[in-house]
């Protein structure tokens, strides 16, 4: 039941900060408008109809929306098979969650709002983005360290 929960509040917590900052960036910031945060950063309104970071944009939505529920179903899966705690279990947390964002612009408008820009150096992205690469990376990270524990116990 804490497994649940902890999953489902983390997953909560992606979705409203990635759907609140997509609501004030339509509201307030016009399609290709910049406007500059730090001199590295700026905030923009585009719509990418393509995978993270604007790639295969050419692929049809549908083939987006089928790809995400494969892959929410394959992380919930995954889940099951973690233990109650951990950094596997929040990293999952976080890449469930962000694409579950991005899925439900796929629904609702057909494309991915993204708004963050980094001048130029990076494709623009959006929360749901950033909380999927996150958790990549953490899980990538928990894993590798969970390898090298098991081999220094072997050895």
């Amino acid at each position: 039941m804490r497994k649940a929960l902890s999953v489902f509040a983390v997953c909560s917590i992606v979705i409203f900060f990635d759907y609140a900052t997509k609501q004030i960036v339509e509201a307030y910031v016009r399609p290709h408008d910049i406007i500059t945060v730090l001199p590295f950063l700026r905030i923009v309104n585009v719509k990418n109809t393509g995978a993270a970071f604007g790639i295969l944009s050419s692929l049809n939505n549908n083939i987006f929306i089928l790809i995400t529920l494969v892959a929410i179903t394959f992380i919930i899966i995954c889940m099951f098979k973690i233990p109650e705690k951990g950094l596997e279990l929040f990293s999952l947390s976080l890449i469930l969650g962000g694409a579950t964002g991005n899925f439900i612009d796929r629904v609702t408008i057909g494309k991915v709002i993204d708004f963050i820009d980094f001048f130029g150096y990076w494709p623009a992205f959006n929360v749901a983005d950033s909380a999927i690469s996150i958790g990549i990376v953490l899980f990538l990270w928990a894993n590798i360290r969970h390898i090298r524990n098991r081999e220094r116990v072997q050895s």
